[in-house]
């Protein structure tokens, strides 16, 4: 996808603050972060929305929330607590549609989210 900001992200166009990379995943703090603690995880494939999810892309999604874990572990707050969060489309929440999973942590969460 060459509109989109993320594929700019893991393909080095645009700079990010990278906590985790390897060949599928890749880990980065958001720019407008929303607690303390506040990195995305995305897959390098483009992936529009949770709605385009093939049964092939299941072990990436897996991948993102083991990666979600070690970076709570790595920042020291897994053993508090963090929430993480996947949105889908407009009404959802999705701004980016690509898809990615919020690690949010450093403070109490409240329920419902919003």
């Amino acid at each position: 996808m060459t509109d989109c900001v993320f594929c700019k992200i893991v393909a080095g166009d645009i700079p990010a603050k990278t906590v985790f990379e390897d060949e599928e995943v890749l880990a980065f703090e958001d720019l407008s972060p929303q607690a303390p603690q506040h990195v995305l995880v995305i897959p390098k494939k483009h992936i529009a929305t949770l709605n385009d999810l093939t049964a092939e892309d299941a072990p990436v999604i897996g991948k993102m929330a083991r990666v979600a874990a070690q970076v709570a572990r790595d920042r020291g707050f897994a053993e508090d607590g963090y929430r993480t969060v996947m949105n889908c489309n407009q009404l959802g929440g999705q701004t980016v549609y690509h898809i990615h999973m919020h690690v949010l942590g450093g403070r109490g969460m409240s329920w419902p989210p919003g």
